[in-house]
């Protein structure tokens, strides 16, 4: 059985994880019976931890906010993961790397020397992916504001900067305020983008958190809709490669590679790799274009062979026309 000390700490742990925790699951969690449990609940309340306990056959216990803060603790996995991702908010493009390592400084003075040592030892260093231009950094603030209108369901007024600034109208104001209803504040190649339902255009939209200026007050509470395709993650990687759809890539091609399934499939995303034998595999694959989607399929190093359709067999020979040019040092061709 764990000591006294280290079971509270367990136990304070459980309460953050989720909302309600039947006493008895608590119990069989940390391996003491259910009288512990509330000894070591009223010890914890005793600390300043505002715990709500229910009663009844299905009673139990939930960590509620307090005015004051208590002592922060955290069990060994928590305080690394806490570093870890303190160390690495370089690359989140919220604009807080400067706040992220003072409070890395300060949770660190706070840790016992064991745990201190295996920080130090574990220095991340974030490397933002090389773009031709840097992603813009988003203001905290910004990222909070629309993180509460997703929380709380309401409608969000915001000016939005375009890619390119249309010049002001006859009076001199600029467009009049977006309308949107806020659903998903997403992150992908290290911008900050907010998926929400246009009210305006009635369609949805992904907006670069980095352009949106929020308006107060927040608009009226709606009912969520629910996104196309239901997943948040798949939504916005079919738009940013600019389907409605996994299969609705304008070029679509199928061929069958002399590489185990295994060594294929690591490799594609969004493709279908069907086993044939220990060292052949059919792939199915699109892309934007027949050239493009040949070029991709010819980064596996082994024999091809085209299944169809007869425009990605076209592809693979203007490629290799090029490539022959290329090759002899000849102009390419265009």
């Amino acid at each position: 059985m764990q000591k006294t000390s280290a079971r509270l700490l367990s136990l304070l742990s459980l309460l953050q994880v989720r909302r309600d925790w039947p006493g008895a699951l608590l119990a069989e969690r940390l391996c003491v019976s259910p009288r512990t449990v509330r000894r070591d609940v009223d010890r914890l309340r005793e600390l300043g931890y505002p715990i709500v306990a229910s009663k009844g056959p299905d009673g139990g216990y939930r960590l509620g906010a307090g005015r004051e803060l208590p002592p922060l603790l955290f069990d060994d996995e928590q305080a690394v993961a806490l570093a870890v991702a303190l160390q690495s908010a370089a690359g989140t493009g919220a604009g807080i790397e400067e706040a992220a390592a003072r409070a890395l400084h300060t949770v660190r003075q706070v840790m016992p020397a064991r745990l201190r040592h295996r920080i130090d030892a574990l220095q991340v260093t974030a490397v933002e992916r090389p773009t031709a231009r840097p992603a813009p950094q988003v203001d905290s603030s910004v990222l909070m504001a629309l993180s509460a209108a997703v929380h709380a369901r309401e409608v969000l007024r915001f000016d939005y900067t375009p890619a390119s600034p249309p010049g002001a109208g006859q009076d001199g104001t600029g467009p009049p305020p977006r309308r949107a209803q806020p659903h998903h504040l997403v992150t992908w190649g290290g911008r900050w983008y907010l998926v929400a339902w246009d009210l305006d255009r009635e369609d949805w939209r992904i907006f670069r958190a980095d352009r949106i200026r929020p308006r107060t007050p927040t608009g009226p509470r709606f009912t969520p809709r629910e996104l196309p395709g239901g997943e948040v993650a798949a939504f916005v990687a079919d738009r940013f490669r600019g389907s409605d759809g996994p299969d609705d890539w304008p070029c679509r091609g199928e061929v069958i590679l002399d590489l185990p399934a295994a060594a294929v499939s690591r490799y594609v995303h969004d493709g279908l790799v069907e086993e044939l034998g220990p060292d052949r595999c059919r792939l199915v694959l699109g892309s934007w274009s027949w050239p493009g989607l040949a070029a991709t399929i010819g980064r596996f190093d082994a024999d091809i062979e085209v299944v169809g359709p007869p425009e990605l067999g076209h592809a693979f020979a203007h490629l290799a026309r090029r490539y022959a040019k290329a090759s002899a040092g000849g102009p390419a061709e265009v």
